[in-house]
């Protein structure tokens, strides 16, 4: 059947660029893919030209054919519109619309296309390739016909990046359906908000998705960046929103990625503006707002935590990133062969394939970060394709004829990662100590090690964990057992005599001992009380009693200073004789009462 509708539509015509000869219906959009194509080969100048052009070369057609008609659109804007070069797509797909019959030569001629393809040595194209994705869709966003194109320009996080809410995914607890936050999304009703999270947990994205919707309802959205603006930048943004709230009652948000880079001074810029409603401000930041916000700032805003993603939302980022880029993944044991299907039915490169489990293990192995694991992918993907391009052997690993096969060995060595997530200077550095005084306070030895290796793994300075061993042997060993700041101060000692990493075995063995040895908060719980007295002594403290003051001079003598003091070592027993103020006379602070 398509054969006979390729001979109705009109005699042969060579294309002047290609030589293939199609039918005359067809010229038209067979030529504006190939030029497409012509011009991608020389570096996208098309892509680059700031207009398309309003008409298209008829090079050939047969006798009396109207060219006019299809090839500029009248001015009444009646009848066909002519199609035009488009800018942001380079597959051969998009060079006319899909519903036109000269739809280019893989879609409206495919007799000839398929005769054209087994010629140069590929597999025959399918007649139509599916329905055309939509404009929101993942497969539209990554323009080009194999994988190593669709992997050009961007990083693929970036290219990915969902548009919608029903696009995000793996933070239901705070976007799911029937949240609160989800809600006034989708009315527009969008308060000010401060996004904190790990990287890569989805704060840009959901800026961004902010930002599309906002534009849609006429809402202002303006975009800066905490590492690059200056506070001239923030005025100027505001100033802009007060013109467009008092002229043309227009709404203004402000999207601050990283705003704890901002300093305090900087931070109190936006106060008056944020409580009059003038813009409304959303901050993302991978830093404790508590420590790095105002409280009077983040008073005005709502804190959203965003956790790091699971690895079940993992890999469906990482599922919707193969099948996009049309990489066939292989199940256990399941073998790959030249005849699966890929992104498309026409190949000029080899097939792609990847492991199930490389999938799962990319996604255990990024620890969250959407961003690392889709980078990771797009870096493994490419090795390979590369190793493709410049082996020709057969056996290579990884690399056959039939096909370039990503195992979970290449996964790992495009996710090397030469440090584990942890910041020596934001919340993660408290959170992990904390753990360590925890572990070791309950005598876990196991999970002391542990909250160990992953400060000193993640670059922790070892002399900071040393400090802090030093005083957990007063604080909570204490008289349990005495060695124990002998211990700590040892391997502060041995720590800064010898460094990283031969200095870790002697924190291990501090810790352990710390674990094992019995616990006492004796002295520590009583000086605590101390201090307790002192703050809530009402009026004057008391002052030292006479014969417990030194008399160095006679007038001090003659005051009574040292009358009546005993010098124990002259006496065989203690002598009894109160060291207390009077006030204090039977104050026992271990037992914190007065006995």
């Amino acid at each position: 059947m398509e054969g006979a509708g390729a001979q109705q539509a009109g005699p042969l015509v060579r294309c002047p660029v290609c030589l293939w000869e199609l039918p005359a219906a067809y010229i038209n959009s067979h030529l504006d893919g190939c030029l497409q194509d012509s011009e991608a080969g020389r570096g996208g100048e098309a892509e680059r030209s700031p207009q398309a052009p309003s008409k298209k070369m008829r090079l050939s057609g047969p006798p009396g054919e109207s060219s006019e008609e299809e090839e500029e659109e009248p001015e009444g804007g009646s009848g066909p519109a002519a199609p035009v070069f488009p800018l942001f797509h380079k597959g051969r797909a998009a060079a006319a619309p899909p519903g036109t019959p000269g739809a280019g030569a893989h879609r409206g001629a495919p007799a000839a296309a398929a005769a054209r393809g087994q010629e140069r040595g590929a597999s025959p194209a399918p007649a139509c390739p599916g329905p055309a994705a939509s404009p929101g869709s993942h497969a539209a966003v990554l323009s080009g016909e194999t994988v190593a194109q669709k992997l050009e320009g961007k990083p693929l996080a970036d290219k990915l990046r969902p548009g919608t809410l029903g696009d995000y995914v793996g933070q239901d607890q705070v976007l799911g359906e029937q949240t609160l936050l989800r809600s006034l999304l989708e009315a527009d009703e969008i308060p000010s908000l401060v996004l904190w999270g790990p990287p890569g947990c989805g704060k840009t994205t959901l800026a961004h998705i902010i930002a599309s919707n906002s534009k849609k309802n006429g809402t202002r959205f303006v975009t800066l960046s905490a590492t690059s603006a200056k506070t001239n930048d923030v005025r100027d943004v505001i100033k802009q929103a007060e013109n467009e709230k008092r002229l043309l009652k227009r709404k203004t948000i402000l999207f601050i990625d990283e705003i704890h880079r901002f300093n305090k001074s900087q931070q109190d810029t936006f106060l008056p503006h944020v409580e009059c409603g003038t813009v409304t401000l959303i901050g993302a930041t991978t830093e404790n707002p508590s420590f790095q916000v105002n409280s009077a700032l983040l008073s005005r805003c709502r804190v959203i935590v965003l956790e790091k993603l699971s690895v079940e939302a993992m890999e469906t980022i990482l599922m919707r990133a193969i099948r996009s880029l049309g990489i066939r993944v292989l199940v256990q044991d399941e073998q790959h062969t030249d005849s699966a299907s890929g992104s498309s039915g026409k190949r000029s490169e080899s097939p792609v394939y990847i492991e199930e489990k490389a999938v799962s293990t990319l996604a255990y192995l990024c620890d969250g970060d959407a961003r690392t694991g889709l980078n990771g992918l797009q870096l493994a993907v490419q090795a390979r394709l590369t190793a493709r391009k410049t082996s020709h052997q057969a056996s290579t690993q990884g690399c056959s004829v039939d096909g370039v096969f990503i195992t979970e060995d290449h996964v790992k060595e495009g996710l090397q990662r030469s440090h584990i997530l942890y910041d020596r200077a934001g919340e993660e550095h408290y959170n992990c100590i904390s753990a360590l005084h925890k572990s070791m306070r309950g005598s876990d030895e196991n999970a002391s090690l542990y909250w160990l290796a992953r400060m000193l793994e993640g670059g922790e300075d070892p002399l900071y964990v040393a400090r802090r061993l030093v005083r957990f042997a007063s604080e909570d060993i204490g008289l349990g057992d005495p060695l124990a700041l002998t211990q700590a101060v040892a391997a502060y000692q041995g720590c800064h005599f010898i460094g990283m990493p031969e200095c870790e075995v002697i924190l291990a063995q501090c810790v352990v001992y710390f674990a094992r040895a019995p616990k006492s908060i004796e002295v520590y719980s009583a000086y605590s009380n101390v201090k307790a007295c002192l703050r809530n002594h009402q009026g004057p403290l008391p002052p030292v009693p006479l014969h417990l003051r030194n008399a160095p001079t006679r007038l001090m003598k003659d005051l009574g200073y040292g009358k009546d003091y005993k010098y124990n070592p002259m006496y065989k027993e203690p002598a009894e004789q109160e060291y207390l103020p009077e006030a204090l006379k039977g104050v026992d602070f271990f037992k914190g009462r007065k006995t």
